[in-house]
């Protein structure tokens, strides 16, 4: 019987050293072959991971380009056939023909300046995030009625720089009219938020992208006559102090004048502020006071009229929707030229800020009595004392520096504008003798 010292190690001279080694090497090939079986699950689970990873960043890729909204051939082909231009004359005091970018061309200026800019020969190609600030059908529909007279409007937010810069890599706009903008004095105190990322950092990324080009373009954009705030001198001048902001709204607009000067200094920018005035038309904004009286009258709906301390009416410079589009095509053709390039200034640019209105300021009573007198139909009224919201009691334009510089002439009387106004409402929304149409 063996011992259990023979077990382990056996008496034969030399077999201890063969089998020794050969229990050696068989330990170290275990040892070695199950390191390479770890080593090689290892590089083939490295391998299954990396190729996970790519499948799964070109499973987002194609996703992010199938459902962008913007990017592609065709897509840059509509863009550039939309800012083709088309006229063949040269009239303007700033010389050259237009290719004008329109930021917030579905919103309610935008789409009549487009129309008109295109009406004209000039090359347009729009902007718009398409928001539901208000309700985005009657945007859409601006939409359609600018793709039918070939306007291209991209799906984008001013915020988006890179796509900023794929619009001036496609086409090399000469003007700017940047319309975009959060408006509305009331819901600023619902959502403070919107009004800073569009009036200002919405602003400051339209200008980066602006001061980057080469060339680079002029810009007119839209100001707001709410700048001028708690400000009581009348008429309302350029010259007057607008340090009295009574709004968010009005702030941001006063902020974005403070910004595009900056710019205009440092980059050679050539820029143009316009102070708009009530403005109200055909295809005009739900949220403006006749708007929504229009809507309740006929429904049959209370309307709520504010009134000033010591009863006083409320005014407004009630101004026509053609007559701003007059003034804001007067400003792109009067801009002159930016004096920088890809971001350096080589001389000192135009810097003008003007007030485009009516000069006529109609209390909102009036306003309502010609409404009923259009609609055929009397008002329910529920007369209250303007609370602190932002609202100021009156506006009245100076329209001197306008009519100097590039000719501004409203034409267009509140009456008229309102006949016009009403005309459209009923036909669009399908009313009848103030019952809607079936």
């Amino acid at each position: 019987m063996r011992s259990l010292e023979d077990e382990l190690f056996p008496s034969t001279p030399g077999k201890v050293k063969i089998e020794r080694t050969h229990t050696i090497n068989r330990q170290f090939y275990r040892c070695f072959a199950s390191t390479s079986t770890m080593f090689l699950w290892a590089l083939f689970l490295i391998a299954l991971t990396a190729s996970y990873l790519s499948f799964q960043s070109f499973v987002d890729s194609g996703s992010r380009y199938f459902s962008a909204s913007w990017g592609g051939i065709q897509w840059e082909k509509q863009v550039r056939n939309s800012a083709q231009i088309s006229r063949s004359d040269d009239i303007r005091n700033g010389g050259g023909k237009m290719s004008v970018l329109v930021t917030g061309a579905a919103g309610f200026v935008g789409s009549h300046v487009s129309l008109s800019l295109k009406k004209r020969g000039d090359g347009v190609v729009g902007i718009d995030n398409f928001n539901n600030y208000y309700d985005p059908t009657l945007k859409k529909s601006r939409k359609n009625l600018l793709s039918k007279n070939g306007i291209f409007i991209v799906e984008g937010d001013i915020n988006d720089a890179k796509l900023l810069a794929k619009l001036f890599d496609i086409v090399a706009f000469t003007h700017v009219m940047h319309l975009a903008a959060q408006a509305g004095v009331r819901y600023a105190m619902e959502n403070p938020n919107s009004y800073i990322h569009s009036n200002i950092a919405g602003l400051v990324t339209l200008l980066e992208t602006c001061k980057s080009a080469n060339p680079q373009p002029s810009i007119v954009w839209a100001s707001s006559s709410s700048v001028y705030g708690l400000n009581e001198k009348v008429p309302f001048s350029e010259s007057d102090r607008t340090d009295q902001p009574a709004s968010l709204y009005a702030a941001t607009k006063k902020a974005g004048e403070e910004i595009t000067h900056t710019y205009n200094h440092i980059y050679g920018l050539s820029i143009t502020g316009l102070r708009f005035f009530t403005v109200y038309g055909p295809w005009g904004r739900p949220d403006m006071a006749y708007f929504s009286f229009t809507r309740n009258i006929l429904q049959g709906k209370p309307i709520t009229v504010y009134r000033g301390k010591n009863l006083v009416d409320l005014a407004r410079d009630f101004t026509y929707i053609d007559d701003i589009v007059k003034g804001c095509l007067g400003s792109l053709d009067t801009s002159g030229k930016s004096t920088g390039s890809s971001g350096k200034k080589t001389g000192p640019a135009p810097y003008r800020i003007f007030n485009l209105g009516n000069t006529s300021p109609v209390t909102v009573p009036t306003l309502v009595s010609i409404l009923e007198r259009h609609l055929k139909m009397k008002a329910k009224k529920n007369i209250i004392d303007m609370p602190g919201n932002g609202d100021v009691p009156f506006t009245h334009a100076n329209i001197s520096s306008a009519m100097n510089e590039f000719d501004y002439k409203p034409t267009t009387d509140l009456q008229t504008g309102l006949k016009k106004f009403v005309r459209w409402y009923l036909s669009y929304y399908g009313y009848n003798h103030g019952k809607p149409v079936n």
